[in-house]
């Protein structure tokens, strides 16, 4: 002990030493535009290696030896600053950068607290009249345009420096740093997943077309553990190509205001800061920021011609510090264009970079999407290319697309976008994979993913998967504890051929449930059966619980996360049912189908079928048969989703989606009990309020047109459960209200925090407002009411609880708060109207968890 303590006075004494002779150096470094902090940018004394780099919010402070020296400054997207000190003299700096090329002098901008006019201000004249000319130079306004891209992404662990073990000792993950690359500004990163496309786009502007030919397409990383296709879907949203031109920017999954927005000079602010050259014209560095930094806009530059054409030279765009956006700690957009003879407008370069960080605490990742844009064309194209718009598929992947050579790739790659180290990820996930304890955690992070299980080690000669495992156990008044297992045939079974099925045991109904389908697909699967476009032919036959009155939009039914309810879920029968079912997608959004279906529906003690005879008296009935044909259309063209197994779950909703379906059955036809034609149309749109959110709408309408019992009728969807369920009623019970006609809405408005943002305190939460407004009218016609003595004959007497409704229709209110903890929504929902309804619940809390951005 004694020894130790000799030794710290000792080390101490040395360090103390060393330190007087140094001074600690303080500053800031920040835009010079906006006045914000730049994080995480490099402050090195040239040609040593003192340094150090500012935290998030810009700042920082070093120590360092006395002496004149040159203090080298630099930060991705702007221009690297010499500056020479003298520590002993000079112990605090402000430094404000600029984009990289440009030249500028200082100017520090603090929108918070500056005198701002837009009357009379030059700038936002400036600004107006390029937003008056921006049409005019439009690519697309020729008949064709054609252009090569080359795109490549980039997640990497930011800042990555390897910790060795205290005792010297190998560590597993030691073959890490052969991996580690270094950014320009310093910045060390551990590439993770990497993602390259080279591609031919071929535009026509009339009719409208555009086709892109995949020429080279690879990936590797340990997002791999997700569909290909389905993260690719993802990202291209994610990560949209900006068009600043555009009043609206599309980027992750939000919508910004674009800077030359017709909104723009409502929602920035402009300054008109410098004359600059670039390409030998002069040009504005127009700077803007937004009134209210916490909304969705931007900060940046623009760099535009001092003539009449107002061209768009160069465009920096960067997000507030205090912009109420998920993870995103940083992120630069940097664009140039070019202009032809006819002054028609081309992006050369797109480059987005961003660190994501899930705490301010955390290094995060670091992100990247470099797109080169070159061999620009609005001539014809060749009677050869001009083929390519007989194809049907917006995206041609050449057969040898996924599997080109290294040497493609070295041949092909832009400069620019060449990493300092050349060790590709794909190494990396090979050498990593050789590490068991990586290995399997990769196997069950997939798993929970995927919701399955593989049969077989190697995904090249897996034919079946077991699952979906979160359907395993679940449990409901009737059956009570539920267990279920199943599974499906992959793509390397057969291309074409499918299978897929479970079982289920109720320990309280003590009754086996099951089912099973064959899929016959008309072209060939490369992940998942139900991969777009569906062109197929299937056969499902099952036996299970039907929970009348309860459907799950975007679930399965047996997900043990709905087991939880607010009351019994007692409302159901047992449903035997066979279908044959033709499905037809088409590339332009189009597709149809038809269902031949026949059924047995069994009553049970919670649902029973006491038929009305015509003299007044009752009969229990065990079940009823019908056999039906539906036929199916549906429009939903650009649609967004990502691609599961089972299910494809909506990334956006901003497509219109149309869809209209028609039942029908003859009474005798095939052991039909019952005459039945019943027609539901539906309607769904997001319509995106610029700065003030969005709202998603949806409408459907319907009627059945026969004299049925009321399994038959129209059965309002209600939600049992404490879960935020789309197009189901929060507060009303299943089977509440029996209709043969109805029309429904249900409108959801998202504020973004545009309320909220402007709350002191509060706004530092980030919480985001939610409104929602729900309703059904619904209305039962005299041939389908049995308390009518004239239309008894046939119908069943309505289960206890169960009403009709009068002249004003159901109706739903809530007020939500989401992005809490940056995962959860929380709602308090109330019912309207129809309060005086027997054991019902007039409000009521309702929760979901949710990632976004």
């Amino acid at each position: 002990m004694k020894r130790k303590f000799i030794i710290s006075i000792i080390l101490f004494f040395f360090i103390f030493k060393a330190t007087c002779q140094n001074v600690t150096i303080t500053g800031t470094i920040k835009d010079s535009v906006t006045g914000e902090g730049l994080p995480y940018a490099s402050i090195i004394f040239k040609n040593t290696t003192i340094g150090t780099a500012s935290d998030e919010n810009g700042y920082f402070s070093f120590s360092a030896p006395v002496g004149k020296k040159i203090l080298e400054i630099s930060y991705l997207g702007y221009d690297t600053q010499e500056i020479e000190v003298n520590p002993g003299k000079t112990k605090q700096l402000n430094i404000s950068l600029v984009p990289s090329g440009i030249n500028l002098n200082e100017v520090v901008i603090k929108p918070t607290k500056e005198k701002y006019s837009k009357k009379d201000n030059p700038a936002v004249i400036f600004v107006k009249n390029i937003i008056a000319r921006k049409k005019d130079n439009n690519p697309y306004s020729h008949e064709y345009y054609s252009y090569d891209h080359y795109e490549k992404m980039i997640f990497a662990m930011n800042e990555y420096t390897p910790k060795p073990k205290k005792n010297g000792a190998k560590g597993k993950f030691n073959f890490l740093t052969e991996f580690v690359d270094t950014l320009e500004t310093g910045t060390t990163i551990l590439p993770i997943s990497e993602k390259e496309k080279i591609e031919t786009i071929f535009y026509r502007r009339n009719p409208k077309s555009e086709k892109h030919i995949v020429k080279g397409s690879k990936s590797s990383g340990v997002d791999e553990v997700f569909s290909r296709d389905g993260v690719q879907q993802f990202l291209e949203e994610v990560f949209r190509e900006v068009d600043i031109f555009q009043n609206n920017i599309p980027l992750f999954l939000q919508r910004f205001v674009s800077p030359l927005s017709g909104i723009g000079p409502s929602y920035y602010k402009y300054y008109m800061l410098d004359t600059i050259k670039i390409d030998n014209k002069a040009c504005v560095d127009l700077g803007f920021v937004p009134f209210n930094s916490e909304t969705f806009g931007f900060t940046g530059h623009l760099y535009v011609t001092l003539d009449s054409t107002y061209q768009v030279k160069k465009a920096v765009l960067n997000v507030p510090h205090d912009i109420n956006l998920n993870f995103v700690s940083k992120m630069t957009i940097e664009q140039d264009f070019k202009y032809t003879n006819d002054s028609t407008r081309i992006i050369t370069k797109d480059n987005i970079t961003v660190n994501f960080k899930l705490s301010e605490k955390s290094k995060g990742m670091y992100a990247q999407r470099l797109s080169i844009y070159s061999n620009h064309s609005f001539n014809t194209p060749s009677s050869e290319e001009l083929l390519v718009f007989n194809e049907k598929a917006p995206v041609i992947m050449q057969k040898d697309a996924y599997s080109k050579p290294d040497s493609y790739w070295d041949e092909s790659r832009p400069e620019e976008a060449t990493r300092k180290n050349n060790n590709s990820v794909n190494n990396l996930m090979k050498k990593l994979r050789s590490v068991p304890v990586f290995y399997y955690t990769e196997k069950f992070i997939s798993m929970i993913v995927s919701g399955y299980v593989p049969t077989n080690k190697d995904p090249l000669k897996n034919k079946f998967d077991l699952g979906p495992m979160n359907s395993t156990f679940n449990g409901n008044a009737i059956e009570g504890a539920r267990f279920r297992i199943g599974g499906g045939t992959t793509p390397v079974f057969n291309k074409r051929l499918f299978t897929e099925g479970y079982a289920a045991y109720g320990t309280k109904d003590k009754k086996m449930k099951y089912d099973a389908l064959i899929e016959y697909s008309f072209n060939d699967r490369k992940t998942y059966r139900l991969e777009y476009p569906i062109h197929s032919l299937r056969i499902e036959h099952m036996y299970d619980l039907n929970k009348l009155g309860q459907q799950y939009m975007y679930t399965s039914k047996d997900n043990m996360m709905l087991a939880i309810r607010r009351q019994k879920d007692t409302r159901a029968t047992y449903l035997r049912k066979t279908e044959l079912t033709y499905t037809r997608e088409h590339y332009n959004g189009i597709s149809y189908g038809a269902v031949i279906r026949n059924l047995r529906e069994y009553s049970t003690d919670y649902a029973e079928f006491n038929r009305f005879n015509a003299d007044g008296t009752i009969t229990p009935e065990k079940s009823y048969d019908m056999t039906a044909l539906e036929l199916r259309f549906r429009y939903g063209k650009n649609e967004k989703f990502y691609q599961t197994r089972t299910q494809r779950i909506p990334i956006t909703y901003d497509a219109l989606i149309f869809n209209i379906n028609h039942v029908m059955a003859k009474k005798g036809f095939l052991g039909s009990s019952y005459n039945y034609q019943r027609t539901d149309i539906g309607l769904q749109k997001r319509f995106w309020f610029s700065a003030f959110g969005y709202v998603d709408f949806i409408a459907k309408a319907g009627k059945v047109w026969n004299k049925v019992p009321y399994p038959l009728l129209i059965l309002p969807n209600a939600n049992l459960t404490y879960t935020i369920q789309p197009e189901a009623y929060t507060n009303m019970n299943a089977l509440e209200f029996l209709n043969d006609q109805y029309a429904s809405w249900d409108l959801t408005y998202y504020l973004n925090g545009n309320l909220l943002n402007r709350i002191p305190y509060i706004k530092k939460l980030k919480w985001r407002e939610v409104f929602t407004f729900r309703g059904l009218w619904g209305n039962l016609t005299d041939k389908n009411n049995p308390m009518l003595a004239e239309n008894k004959d046939g119908l069943y007497i309505f289960p206890n609880g169960s009403f009709t409704m009068d002249k004003y229709p159901y109706m739903e209110a809530g007020v939500g708060i989401e992005n809490i903890f940056k995962f959860l929504r929380i709602d308090y929902v109330w019912r309207l109207n129809y309060r005086n309804n027997p054991n019902i619940q007039k409000s009521g809390i309702r929760m979901t968890m949710k990632l976004s951005f």
